[in-house]
């Protein structure tokens, strides 16, 4: 095996720029289209294909966050007018976003939970081709990933489940790194 120094270079420095700091521009449709193709190359027991994938850019993010504002009124009448403009940036803050639709279902071979976190997979290797060609980006879920009338209002269909909200766009932010989990606090050896 070839020793890939660039990619654990990456991997050693991977961190999500947060999304108030992106901007434009976005990746092409060309280049979109090579990001997906990229990050639909995951494990995936069955070849089921247990996902689905929904680009949102354009004007659609700014209609998304009116609705995403009208929903929130009806639950807090009372929102301050920072919450309201939250509501109303929250698919416009990056110049796209793509949401990667767990469409997993009981099968009777492929366990429903492998099928879930090969959803996850995607999100992940979304994240790393778009960082490869140049753009940051940001795995999100937030509140709209889990309310029935924001799902429908975002395409996903009946039994369908959020995995996550990918934003993606550029930035000359500085993002420092976070804290990690010490490995002497996560990790059991067996058999040793």
């Amino acid at each position: 095996m070839q020793n890939d120094v660039k990619l654990i270079d990456f991997l050693r420095e991977r961190h999500s720029t947060p999304v108030a700091q992106f901007k434009e521009p976005g990746p092409s449709r060309e280049e979109l289209e090579v990001i997906l193709t990229l990050a639909t190359r995951v494990p995936d027991h069955g070849k089921l294909a247990p996902w689905r994938v929904i680009v949102y850019r354009g004007d659609v993010r700014s209609r998304l966050g009116e609705q995403f504002l009208a929903l929130s009124l009806k639950k807090m009448p009372e929102m301050t007018d920072a919450a309201r403009e939250a509501e109303l940036a929250r698919f416009t803050r990056a110049p796209l976003v793509v949401a990667i639709v767990s469409t997993a279902a009981p099968h009777p071979k492929i366990p429903e939970w492998e099928q879930v976190l090969s959803a996850g997979a995607v999100c992940f290797n979304m994240l790393m081709a778009a960082n490869a060609h140049g753009y940051v980006a940001n795995w999100r879920t937030e509140w709209v990933a889990y309310d029935d009338e924001a799902l429908a209002l975002l395409g996903l269909k009946p039994g369908e489940k959020i995995a996550g909200f990918i934003h993606i766009g550029s930035s000359d932010f500085a993002t420092p790194d976070r804290p990690r989990p010490e490995l002497s606090q996560i990790v059991t050896y067996a058999g040793e």
